[in-house]
């Protein structure tokens, strides 16, 4: 008999059962994801690559919520640059895996998580789940979001997101794309579980084949999507008196005084 494996890492927890491989967010109270979490995701991601007899990854987040989003801290000038490079290889290596991911949601989803969310392959989600894309109260916009949202939920649903900033619930995420189903809370677990017990079913060989024709023509247009919105971030947002006032207002717990030209 195979015994599942169990790694604990200071930021995320990583079980690997046979064919299925699970990613455990655990950074209390919300699982914020700062830079050692981004490094540990890379970490993770790798090895499990790396495992032919895992076909599917699962995505969660410890306790209430599924993550409030990257750390603020690390949007500062100094450490933004870095936070982008980690960030975007977590995302570029989970939109390039091989494995099947799925995410559970609960809880917050927002921000930088709920970019980690929606690139997965398979999204089940809480219908009181509180999903959104604050970053432009911060005067600031979610790179990964304004590269691929509109693939999934349409380009006035995404613009509606990203512009307003406002949350949305379980259930509205569902209704327009970003998740594949809103169940009850008591629910969330029996269906991912259902999801990846029928996956481990089938081959993996032919799910990475699958996979790679499904996203042949997106992903071609995400890299040279997502390269864009990394360098306006940086070269122009990043310039802004805004961009530094909206985070320095998060960080002192104050409203904003944007720049009025």
């Amino acid at each position: 008999m195979t015994m599942a494996t169990e790694t604990h890492i200071s930021r995320i927890v990583t079980k690997v059962q046979p064919s299925v491989a699970r990613i455990s967010l655990r950074n209390p109270p919300l699982n914020v994801i700062d830079l050692p979490m981004m490094d540990e995701l890379a970490q993770a991601t790798s090895e499990i690559e790396a495992r032919s007899e895992i076909s599917t990854i699962g995505i969660s987040g410890h306790g209430s919520s599924f993550s409030a989003g990257v750390d603020v801290a690390a949007h500062t000038p100094d450490k933004v640059e870095a936070m982008l490079s980690k960030f975007h290889g977590v995302i570029r290596a989970l939109v390039g895996t091989k494995k099947v991911t799925i995410a559970a949601v609960n809880g917050h989803c927002l921000g930088g998580g709920a970019e980690l969310a929606m690139i997965c392959d398979l999204v089940y989600t809480t219908d009181e789940a509180q999903w959104g894309f604050p970053e432009i109260k911060l005067g600031c916009y979610p790179p990964v979001a304004v590269t691929a949202l509109a693939a999934l939920v349409g380009q006035k649903h995404a613009a509606d997101l990203i512009l307003t900033g406002r949350t949305i619930s379980g259930s509205e995420a569902a209704s327009t794309g970003l998740a594949n189903r809103a169940v009850p809370k008591d629910q969330l677990e029996d269906v991912v579980e259902d999801a990846l017990e029928h996956l481990s079913k089938l081959s993996p060989a032919a799910l990475a084949i699958t996979k790679e024709a499904i996203y042949a023509w997106d992903s071609i247009h995400f890299d040279k999507g997502l390269a864009r919105a990394e360098k306006i971030y940086l070269d122009e947002l990043m310039k802004t008196e805004d961009a530094r006032e909206g985070i320095n207002a998060f960080l002192e717990k104050r409203e904003p005084q944007w720049k009025r030209k």
